[in-house]
């Protein structure tokens, strides 16, 4: 059974930062692409940022120079750097995973190829 656990979220102020983490566990699974999407209340969830096992990444244009998605070295952990955070980040963060490389192809991944999801974690910047 693959899992993933989300943590980090929290309240910052305009300007701040915080680091988001994905734990990955499951026997027998090698993911390929791993994601980070958010959803905003009344909104579509929409890609954030992309990591493929090769540390390829990809970010949407309305984060990109302020987030930075990284791995551990036994990619198990997959993290979200956010900094100079604004009020429009503010929504639930999950993140997502998928053994296909493809998933990651683009910089608009694409929720309904990923197979596995976290439970979320909340993130709400203040002004």
């Amino acid at each position: 059974q693959v899992q993933l656990v989300e943590s980090g979220g929290g309240s910052v102020q305009t300007g701040g930062s915080l680091t988001l983490s994905c734990g990955v566990s499951g026997y027998a699974y090698s993911w390929r692409c791993m994601a980070w999407f958010r959803q905003a209340p009344g909104k579509e969830r929409e890609g954030v940022a992309t990591i493929d096992s090769d540390a390829v990444t990809t970010y949407a244009d309305s984060v990109k120079g302020r987030f930075t998605v990284s791995q551990d070295s036994a990619q198990s952990t997959v993290y979200l750097q956010m900094n100079s955070m604004q009020p429009e980040d503010t929504a639930m963060y999950y993140c997502a995973a998928d053994r296909r490389l493809a998933s990651c192809a683009g910089n608009s991944p694409v929720p309904l190829s990923f197979n596995y999801w976290g439970q979320g974690t909340q993130v709400t910047v203040s002004v």
